[in-house]
């Protein structure tokens, strides 16, 4: 009789240990979200908040220090509208955006293919192309400020000594040249990081696939056009999309370099901003135009996505 006890009351103590554990691990993993409170709240705090009441002050008069605004209705949108400021931007910001995205890349695949090979000192020459990088864009932004100025400046040195006119080499002082000048900085500087992705990109590449392409009969230039570049699709869709954000949230560089100027040749979307909210203190139609160039961005960027996820799906 007491044997047939002791061995009915080991499954129950076994039955009551495993439903305890069990509650144990639920309640543990109810607590792992705990965790996500934290961040949770300085994301929301921080981001959408702020997010959030630009709406709020887009249809409002406010100037930045007095809470008695007014609502305004539409007529901040309106404004920006009519002034043509809005369109300017875009513009300048597209154009901004075009060459980056065009000129970094194609720089960056030619290092890339250049810099793939097993030769002595590539290690080297890798680095010093990533070395802009690491430099942040204050840096960059007096640096090439000073290669700009006019005779003085590194380049109208160089072509005093060539017996050019230096003293009328004034790129950041052109209004057709300006744009241009600030956006060849910006590629020279995100280059390096460009290149990377794209080295890292042809460094996954198995030598059989070459081989075979070899085989084949590829020349040099045709196994870069019809094996590597395909096989790179991923890269190019990640570098394309980085390049593009940099171009439509540029800020930077035209501030440094030009502060908007000449005229307005180099004011982009998100210095317009900045002048309108810090400069003119227009803080509501600063928020509308906030508004406003996000939805450009969004638009840009959601037709960009399904584009390169097409280009993309083509190439493999």
């Amino acid at each position: 009789m007491e044997l047939k006890q002791t061995t009915t009351a080991a499954p129950k103590k076994k039955a009551i240990s495993f439903l305890f554990k069990k509650n144990q691990s639920l309640v543990m993993n109810n607590r792992m979200y705990l965790f996500v409170i934290p961040a949770l709240a300085v994301f929301g705090t921080f981001w959408i908040w702020p997010f959030l009441k630009l709406f709020t002050y887009s249809v409002t008069d406010f100037n930045g220090f007095n809470l008695n605004y007014n609502n305004v209705g539409f007529d901040n949108f309106k404004a920006i509208f009519e002034s043509g400021i809005l369109f300017n931007s875009i513009g300048n910001t597209l154009t901004y955006t075009a060459l980056l995205v065009i000129g970094g890349n194609l720089l960056a695949l030619i290092l890339a293919f250049a810099l793939n090979s097993k030769i002595k000192g590539m290690a080297f020459y890798r680095s010093a192309a990533y070395i802009p990088a690491l430099f942040s864009a204050i840096v960059i932004g007096f640096v090439w400020s000073y290669v700009y100025m006019p005779e003085s400046g590194l380049i109208a040195s160089v072509m005093n000594l060539f017996g050019l006119d230096g003293a009328g080499f004034n790129v950041l002082g052109d209004y057709g040249k300006a744009l241009y000048g600030i956006t060849l900085v910006d590629v020279w500087k995100n280059v390096g990081q460009t290149m990377i992705i794209y080295l890292a990109g042809l460094q996954t590449i198995d030598d059989s696939v070459l081989e075979s392409a070899e085989m084949d009969g590829c020349t040099g230039w045709q196994a870069i056009r019809h094996v590597k570049i395909p096989l790179l699709a991923p890269s190019i869709t990640i570098n394309v999309i980085l390049n593009v954000i940099n171009g439509l949230k540029a800020f930077d560089y035209p501030f440094i370099m030009t502060n908007g100027g000449p005229g307005d040749s180099t004011n982009t979307l998100m210095f317009s901003i900045y002048k309108m909210a810090f400069t003119e203190q227009q803080f509501g139609k600063a928020a509308a135009f906030s508004v406003v160039s996000f939805i450009v961005i969004i638009a840009i960027t959601a037709v960009l996505l399904v584009f390169m996820s097409k280009k993309e799906s083509e190439m493999e």
